[in-house]
């Protein structure tokens, strides 16, 4: 039963192990994560993306970016370079697709090249050297999402982005590059702000033109995961006061953002794009709060909507002062009747210093006569726009790039987490199919069990039959004889002491022998002495005859199992019973050969033999059940000299017991 249950459990394990052994042959990183870590990278996956600034696109008018010639061969090249005047170190260049908004997948880069390199050079360095460079197994495309370019270490006045391959508009399929911005980041500050642009080619229009790739406008709103919406400050109806920050002391400013205010979340938007900021106004500093010192940082106009975005940046030369004011310039004259209402206003106003917003929190000053208490001027500086909180510009866009690596990555995860959960599910079905076939089997395996212990029993029955009757049946009978010859001969004390000498010894025979059938039965051991057993049984049974044991591969007999040994040796003591008893014989030999495969036993002898109308007939019921307990064939054969000789042909394999116990043994044949 213990060995069923083994080989039961065996093919359990075989039929999950080829599943579970498959899934350690991988090919991809994702795939090559256990399940629990594929879910916990899930996990991971997922608070990441809570904490990261989202997508939100720019909708109404604007500049867009830079488009170049449209060409029919996607290997011809095209570039766009950046003159930086100066040597920088550069830290990032970070480059912004266009979108196109896809009626069937929704917003996509557009024109964007699948192939291409950076260069970057120094000032008389006219080739420059190749810092960076993507081809078609980086899988760049599709994204919507900036591209982050690590570049530690380089130094450069000029950098040249070269494509080697292009990709069609979305419009008309023709191969063309587009990029809405490039920002090259020395630190926090972006030095490609308002700096000169090359290009292959251009075609200037409304929207698109290489002076729009460093404007500082790109097509996502500053939509951060953190910090509370905040509304903007906006001045009333017909009104443009001039807006005063206190820093609270002297700062080297060297960078001013204004941050336009929420346009509309309708759709259509209610305004253009530039509400609240004015046409044309000055930024100053000052140490004085009265601007008696005061120092013009920027003088900003623009003409057309296209020069306005969410985020104006504006580099200021660098100027040590405390106090900050914004002015506007424009006159209600300049400003047509119906076409704008006539106010200012911005959501944030962020100035940096040594690259750190030293206007957060500061104090802020409107001299407008009448204030919304809805939209106060501490709304300037208190770090937050309509989404939440205003994040540094590189800091911004990294965290973009990083939610569309995310974003590429989480398909791939779950998809191998619904795979695995298939398997899982297959390998489920699996074990509780082979569970149910194992309880079957173990039920089975137990009633095989109960079937072979009362099949033991019948054959312990049958030994214990057989023994009595070929030993001590014979012995009894033997005794009463004498018992009979004792009666007869009580005038005779001679022949009665010869017969009850004989009685004495039939019945220390018929002792031995119940010794040896006990012995035979329960003692696991016995039969060890196989040869010694038999020689000694026919010495004393042949005693009076003449006679013969040999034997052949001896060492092959000790390899038999007990049980078998014993009933070969009851088989063989029942020949030399039957001999004694019915043969008459004076010569009896016994021949013994054992090898690996086979045992082979015969007793010949000189007596009468069968009778003639037996000599056809098969073995004597008494042996053919002793070749039945050994699954053994025996045969009888009558000798041309005369006599008997019983041949018994033993088989040594190990599946023959089983076939004879399913197939019945026992049965009377």
């Amino acid at each position: 039963m213990h060995r069923l249950t083994i080989i039961y459990f065996a093919i359990l394990l075989a039929a999950i192990l080829p599943t579970t052994a498959a899934e350690t042959h991988l090919k991809a990183p994702v795939e090559s994560l256990s399940l629990t870590q594929l879910e916990k990278r899930r996990a991971e996956i997922e608070s990441e993306l809570s904490q990261l600034s989202r997508y939100s696109l720019r909708s109404g008018i604007g500049s867009i970016g830079y488009r170049s010639k449209a060409v029919l061969d996607d290997r011809q090249a095209q570039w766009a370079r950046i003159d930086f005047a100066q040597e920088f170190r550069i830290d990032e260049i970070v480059l912004v697709p266009t979108l196109w908004r896809d009626a069937t997948t929704g917003f996509k880069a557009d024109g964007f090249p699948p192939e291409f390199r950076i260069v970057a050079g120094t000032t008389g360095d006219t080739n420059g050297t190749v810092v960076a460079e993507f081809n078609a197994a980086d899988a760049i495309l599709p994204r919507i999402a900036p591209l982050v370019v690590a570049t530690p270490g380089t130094r450069a006045s000029w950098i040249r982005i070269e494509t080697t391959r292009l990709s069609r508009r979305a419009f008309d399929g023709k191969f063309v590059f587009q990029l809405a911005e490039i920002f090259v980041f020395s630190g926090s500050k972006n030095i490609a702000l308002q700096r000169p642009v090359q290009t292959d080619t251009n075609r200037p229009n409304a929207s698109w033109d290489r002076r729009y790739l460093v404007d500082g406008f790109v097509p996502y709103l500053m939509d951060s995961a953190e910090g509370k919406p905040s509304s903007a400050y906006i001045s009333n109806m017909n009104e443009r006061p001039a807006l005063t920050i206190d820093l609270g002391e002297t700062f080297p400013i060297s960078h001013v953002e204004l941050h336009a205010v929420d346009q509309s979340d309708t759709v259509p938007q209610a305004f253009a794009g530039n509400l609240g900021i004015p046409r044309h106004f000055w930024i100053e500093g000052a140490n004085s709060s009265d601007f008696s010192d005061a120092t013009l940082l920027r003088d900003f106009s623009y003409q057309d909507i296209t020069e306005t975005g969410p985020i104006l940046m504006l580099d200021v030369p660098e100027t040590n002062c405390r106090y900050i004011r914004v002015t506007s310039k424009e006159s209600r004259d300049t400003v047509e009747a119906n076409k704008e209402v006539f106010r200012i206003g911005f959501s944030e106003i962020t100035i940096f210093a040594d690259g750190k917003n030293v206007a957060l929190g500061k104090t802020t000053h409107s001299d407008s006569k009448v204030l919304r208490p809805n939209r106060p001027t501490t709304t300037l500086t208190d770090g937050n726009n309509l989404y939440g909180s205003i994040l540094p510009i590189r800091k911004w866009l990294n965290e973009l790039a990083r939610r569309h690596q995310l974003e590429k990555e989480r398909p791939l995860v779950d998809h191998e987490l619904t795979l695995r959960y298939a398997r899982q599910k297959t390998i489920l079905t699996r074990v509780s199919w082979l569970a149910a076939i194992l309880a079957v089997g173990i039920g089975f395996t137990i009633l095989i069990e109960r079937y072979f212990r009362l099949r033991q029993l019948a054959r312990i029955k049958e030994r214990i039959a057989a023994d009595l009757h070929d030993e001590l049946g014979a012995n009894l009978h033997t005794i009463g004889m004498l018992g009979d010859l004792a009666k007869e001969a009580i005038d005779s004390p001679d022949e009665l002491v010869e017969l009850l000498d004989q009685t004495r010894e039939y019945t220390e025979r018929s002792g031995l022998a119940v010794r040896h059938c006990t012995n035979m039965l329960a003692t696991e051991g016995y039969g060890g002495g196989l040869v010694e057993e038999m020689t000694r049984s026919s010495n004393r049974l042949l005693a009076d005859l003449d006679h013969h044991i040999t034997f052949e591969g001896e060492e092959f007999l000790q390899t038999l199992r007990s049980q078998r040994r014993s009933d070969l040796f009851f088989f063989y003591k029942e020949c030399l019973t039957n001999i004694i008893r019915h043969s008459g014989a004076t010569r009896v030999s016994t021949q013994v050969k054992a090898d690996r495969k086979s045992i082979f036993l015969t007793v010949t002898d000189n007596g009468r033999g069968m009778d003639e109308a037996n000599m056809n007939s098969s073995p004597p019921p008494s042996l053919k059940r002793r070749a039945r307990l050994l699954v053994a064939e025996v045969s009888t054969d009558q000798p041309s000299g005369g006599g008997s000789c019983i041949t018994l042909k033993l088989k040594r394999r190990w599946w023959r017991g089983i076939i004879a116990r399913v197939r019945g043994i026992g049965r009377e044949t």
